[in-house]
């Protein structure tokens, strides 16, 4: 079974994307926060359709939920 990632606008995404923050998010465990608008560059498909890994600023191996993004 394929699995079919979808940003919060239902536009599927694939690894390699970019995507744009639709909300200021805190990272947790860290003292960054990540502005609306921010571009994320080149994301990667989890096990989890709600899931992408992706590495943002001083951040590698961020996990973003995808109700939060949306395809670039």
């Amino acid at each position: 079974m394929t699995l079919i990632v979808r940003d919060s606008n239902g536009t599927q995404l694939a690894d390699g994307d970019n995507v744009t923050l639709i909300k200021d998010l805190k990272v947790k465990g860290t003292s960054v926060t990540l502005k609306r608008g921010t571009m994320v560059k080149g994301i990667r498909l989890t096990d989890n359709e709600e899931e992408v890994e992706c590495k943002v600023e001083k951040v590698k191996g961020l996990v973003l939920r995808v109700e939060f993004l949306k395809k670039a």
